[in-house]
């Protein structure tokens, strides 16, 4: 007898061992036909795997996260197939699936090119359409790698001969065709569909050692249906539109080059949309109590011993090493320099000055910091990903019992600060420990403890992320959607036990003895630019007005309105609102597409009528019409629509 327990807390018993398929058939015909594979006792297996004993059993289908896994990996191995069908004498390495599908890399001397991949693709149709099974083989070690050697098949020789000696070797058939992996894999290469596509061919080293041998890497997207493969599709295309690399040399905002890898050269109009995001994160930290502080930017390497990062981080950080006199200047020594790469650990120098009492706490210590960290080249991407970055970062010193209430007043701001930037959608991450981490567990236990709290209170629904937490403390992620419905990580709070201890920090409490603070590590934007990259693309370069570098463009129809057009500049920028004037000879319409391309909110025809009447032609960008509206008015509606969520 076996006894089944389904998700729903149900027990089917049978009468001796049931495979995933009978299990599936059993409970109903749809979900028979809907099966992919089962998940026992927590381990994905294929539908024809035999239960044999008492087990928690679920049924994947394509429905389930694990589902679509598992068609992204099949997709992989019926691309090697169409391949190797295609190609001859291919040979091929690994192919997993990753995030929105797969790859595969190939061993070829031909390299592939675009014009490969709609052939491929029809064949991996045709693979589909024979609805070949998928089967299950163990094999000896030895015969395993004999018969991959007499095949040709170098790559995967290695592979065997590198897995531990106890270890099966597992051969999956798809038809005549076989490939050495772990599975599961669906029933046939039928139940895979067609919603898959290939995207693209690049190069990779074999097992990501530049070392070794280069080799041929295709890339595909994979999804349960065709309807979210155009979606996905689209959302691509959309990407590619809003592309900030695109749009800020469009816009004229930024650019970067080689003599200055991972740094940002920010044009006048890029700094002038740094500088709205910055002035409105400092008004709004201002308004929530925070002080602003500013700290070194090299600090000697003791610092950072002794904060730990040195060991975690030392292959991140620039280095400087100075010939530097000793206090009597008699004679030099080498002294090693870090650029900062975070500014935690200057933060608790501040907060060491003097003596601080509880009646002082909780201490709130923001500063805009310029940090530097080491990303391999390939690893850089525009402003998203760079070497040289200004977080948006603070410090709460605090007690132990103002861990809840702090962390709510956090939350609020932060959730407040994301709306006005047009961001509603938000989901919250809870990273728990990670592997390598400073303190001890007891440590980790209070302060992961601790941290669970304070979002109950706030009552914040979390996503546990196991395993992600910085290492001298857990903390929540903030993951901001964007307009295409891209996912982006932003914000963070750390609760720390750890720093306060390593760098000695205390404050005198109620009973006149010294404590250890709290540290509670928080920022919301990140970096400023990486989320300048990110609204970049959100908006796709249509920024709201308020953060628009040029806000109005007024633009005369003809040289005889120059002055007209000045006058009408003169009152927008009394007003507060960032204005430039078209005054060249072209045509009105070629000047209303000019800027209408460059993305400027509102632009303001004006030409004899305007000026006799004291009127401007309002265009708003995305719009055909136009609208005539008296000067002193356009100058009331602009200004309070300029002066966006800090005006209202």
């Amino acid at each position: 007898m076996v006894a089944i327990t389904l998700p729903d807390g149900s027990i089917r018993p049978f009468d001796g061992p049931v495979s995933g398929a009978d299990l599936a058939a059993d409970i109903g015909p749809g979900l028979a036909k809907a099966a992919l594979a089962i998940r026992v006792g927590g381990h994905m297996r294929d539908l024809a795997h035999l239960i044999e004993e008492d087990a928690d059993v679920s049924i994947v289908t394509a429905k389930d996260e694990d589902g679509l896994d598992l068609l992204r990996h099949d997709c992989a191995h019926v691309l090697a197939q169409a391949v190797q069908d295609l190609f001859p004498g291919t040979q091929v390495t690994i192919g997993p699936s990753i995030e929105n599908g797969f790859y595969y890399d190939f061993a070829r001397d031909e390299p592939f090119t675009p014009e490969d991949l709609p052939k491929i693709e029809a064949r991996m149709a045709e693979i589909v359409d024979a609805d070949l099974p998928f089967s299950r083989e163990v094999w000896d070690r030895n015969e395993a790698i004999q018969v991959f050697t007499d095949i040709g098949e170098a790559y995967k020789t290695e592979l065997i001969s590198d897995l531990p000696e106890d270890e099966e070797i597992s051969i999956y058939r798809q038809g005549d065709w076989f490939d050495l992996c772990l599975g599961p894999h669906l029933p046939s290469t039928g139940k895979l569909g067609k919603a898959f596509k290939l995207m693209s061919i690049a190069g990779a080293y074999w097992r990501g050692n530049s070392k070794n041998a280069m080799l041929q890497r295709i890339y595909g997207t994979c999804w349960s249906n065709p309807k979210e493969l155009k979606q996905h599709l689209h959302m691509l295309e959309e990407a590619e539109k809003r592309d900030h690399r695109r749009l800020g040399r469009e816009m004229g905002l930024f650019h970067q080059q080689q003599e200055a890898m991972g740094n940002v050269f920010w044009h006048p109009k890029g700094w002038t949309l740094y500088r709205a995001v910055e002035d409105y994160m400092r008004t709004r930290l201002d308004e929530a109590g925070y002080d602003e502080v500013k700290t070194p930017q090299l600090v000697d390497r003791s610092l950072w011993e002794d904060s730990g990062h040195w060991e975690k981080f030392r292959d991140h950080m620039f280095i400087a090493e100075v010939d530097e006199a000793d206090p009597d200047g008699k004679a030099n020594e080498k002294r090693m320099l870090a650029l900062k790469p975070m500014n935690c650990p200057c933060h608790v120098q501040i907060f060491k000055q003097g003596i601080t009492s509880y009646r002082e706490l909780p201490m709130r210590m923001a500063e805009f910091g310029s940090c530097h960290r080491y990303e391999p080249s390939g690893a850089l991407h525009g402003i998203m990903r760079v070497r040289a970055f200004t977080q948006d970062d603070a410090h709460i010193f605090c007690t132990e019992d103002q861990i809840t209430s702090e962390t709510k007043i956090f939350i609020d701001l932060l959730m407040s600060i994301y709306k006005d930037f047009g961001f509603e959608e938000v989901v919250v991450k809870f990273s728990d420990r990670p592997e390598v981490r400073a303190g001890e567990d007891a440590t980790w236990d209070k302060a992961e403890a601790a941290l669970k709290e304070s979002t109950a209170a706030a009552g914040l629904e979390t996503i546990l992320n196991p395993g992600e937490g910085a290492f001298y403390g857990p903390k929540l992620e903030f993951v901001l959607r964007d307009a295409i419905g891209r996912d982006w990580q932003c914000g963070t709070l750390q609760v720390d036990f750890v720093l306060p201890e390593r760098l000695d920090a205390n404050y005198i409490g109620e009973d006149g003895a010294k404590h250890r603070p709290v540290m509670l590590h928080r920022a919301i934007l990140g970096s400023f630019e990486r989320f300048i990259g990110i609204i970049i693309e959100n908006y796709a370069g249509r920024f709201p007005m308020w953060l628009s570098p040029v806000q109005v463009v007024v633009a005369a129809i003809t040289n005889d309105h120059d002055d007209y057009a000045n006058t009408v500049a003169g009152a927008l920028r009394a007003a507060g609102l960032r204005v430039e004037t078209d005054l060249r000879s072209e045509k009105i319409n070629y000047k209303i597409r000019e800027h209408s391309h460059a993305k400027v909110p509102a632009i303001l025809v004006v030409g004899g009528r305007e000026a006799d009447d004291r009127t401007v032609a309002v265009r708003r960008l995305g719009g055909k019409d136009q609208e005539i509206v008296a000067l002193d008015e356009a100058v009331v509606r602009l200004s309070a629509e300029a002066a966006g969520p800090l005006g209202q």
